[in-house]
């Protein structure tokens, strides 16, 4: 799916992919709440990937969406990139927040600054992706909107993702066609 990221961007999420591989390959998707398996973030992303490609591709055939998959699948693929940075381990077996990765503006720094290392570069839209994708949360406001299109298409992604199919996918059998969980 990253081959379908413009080149612009492609090679940095590469980049990243393969310098952080086993890192994705290790850590949950949440602590609680969704693919929270050794590895669920890896499969969180590609599930989300995934989502997004069928969404894009419905979304698209009933109205011409402002902005184009490599957008999307851009935003997906780095919407939770500071999760294998953000917990640590404790002596009692439990993931912890870290103190520097409390609230929601301190991951979005972090997101940031870690894409600003691998060269990634953003429009302003997928800036405004990476910032909502989870939701306005406090930015909420009816005096003007805050969540352009591909925020809100990404949301959408996130939130099939999580709250649809948090325990997807399935260790085995697996309903979506070669979807699986990844094993170490």
């Amino acid at each position: 799916m990253l081959g379908m990221v413009e080149e612009s961007n492609r090679h940095a999420c590469i980049r990243i992919l393969n310098d952080n591989r086993k890192l994705f390959q290790t850590v949950q998707g949440s602590t609680n709440n969704h693919q929270n398996w050794p590895g669920g973030y890896f499969d969180h992303v590609q599930e989300i990937m995934n989502i997004a490609i069928v969404l894009y591709e419905r979304l698209d055939s009933i109205r011409p969406l402002p902005f184009s998959i490599s957008d999307l699948l851009l935003v997906v693929y780095f919407h939770d990139i500071e999760k294998p940075w953000k917990y640590e381990l404790r002596e009692d077996g439990q993931l912890h927040h870290k103190a520097a990765m409390q609230n929601k503006e301190e991951h979005q720094r972090f997101r940031m600054a870690k894409l600003a290392e691998y060269g990634v570069v953003f429009t302003t839209e997928q800036e405004n992706g990476m910032r909502y994708a989870e939701g306005e949360l406090g930015d909420y406001t009816n005096r003007h909107r805050v969540m352009g299109p591909l925020a809100c298409v990404a949301h959408m992604c996130d939130v099939a993702s999580a709250r649809l199919w948090f325990d997807h996918p399935l260790e085995t059998a697996d309903p979506w066609t070669g979807a699986g969980r990844f094993r170490t």
